[in-house]
């Protein structure tokens, strides 16, 4: 799967300055489709995650995508990168880190998934132009965030029950996100969009792929994969 050809947006060079990374994060936000509803849970037949684990000591990385049925949950493909750093660690940038090592784990792909999922935020980002943007857009599939913390942004008390939700909102009000409780007794998740699918067809797919755990079956299946090769990686 030639992944870099499906999106309009392809940098000539992954930024390595926090000036660049801004400016590249400006333009990202631009191309960004936040108006498309997207499509539906029925209308996904494939669906793919991506995660990455870092050392804790050293720059090794290790960035997994992996390739679900929408439908049974059960694995279609899988594709690992092994890696290093080549950015620092920044509040609100944490997309340059990884978006060269998911990128090329992505690029391997045989399948061309029609949604993409990763662990992180889309629109709720301080300059709304988190991981799931850049790689909704570099891609050109809709893609969204499922975030486990709030990052900067609030909500209102969510429901104890499986579905319940609150407005992720920013200081001044603006809605970028959903809580979304995705098991009864469970913290929520923090949903955002990133490109080309509105939040309640986000939200819709989230609940379909977190069917017995709190994160979705891709999330949690790209997080097993990238720590299990990072393992043998760093002994």
């Amino acid at each position: 799967m030639d992944i870099h050809s499906s999106g309009g947006g392809t940098p000539a060079a992954w930024p390595r300055s926090v000036d660049e990374a801004l400016a590249e994060q400006e333009r990202m936000r631009g191309l960004a489709d936040l108006t498309s509803p997207g499509p539906a849970p029925g209308q996904v037949r494939l669906v793919a995650g991506v995660d990455v684990s870092y050392a804790t000591q050293g720059d090794a990385l290790v960035a997994a995508a992996v390739v679900l049925d929408a439908e049974t949950l059960e694995t279609v493909e899988v594709r690992v990168v092994e890696g290093t750093v080549t950015f620092p660690y920044v509040p609100g940038l944490l997309a340059f880190r990884e978006l060269p090592s998911v990128m090329a784990a992505l690029d391997r792909l045989t399948r061309t998934p029609d949604l993409l999922i990763c662990d992180g935020y889309g629109l709720a980002h301080p300059r709304r132009a988190g991981l799931a943007v850049h790689l909704g857009v570099l891609t050109g599939l809709p893609c969204f965030g499922v975030a486990k913390t709030p990052f900067v942004f609030g909500h209102g008390d969510v429901g104890e029950e499986r579905g319940a939700a609150a407005p992720l909102t920013s200081n001044d009000g603006e809605v970028v996100g959903r809580a979304l409780r995705t098991q009864r007794g469970v913290k929520p998740v923090f949903v955002s969009v990133g490109h080309a699918i509105g939040l309640d067809h986000a939200c819709a797919h989230t609940l379909r792929l977190a069917r017995r755990y709190r994160l979705p079956e891709t999330t949690r299946a790209a997080d097993h994969l990238s720590r299990q090769r990072l393992r043998t990686v760093t002994g």
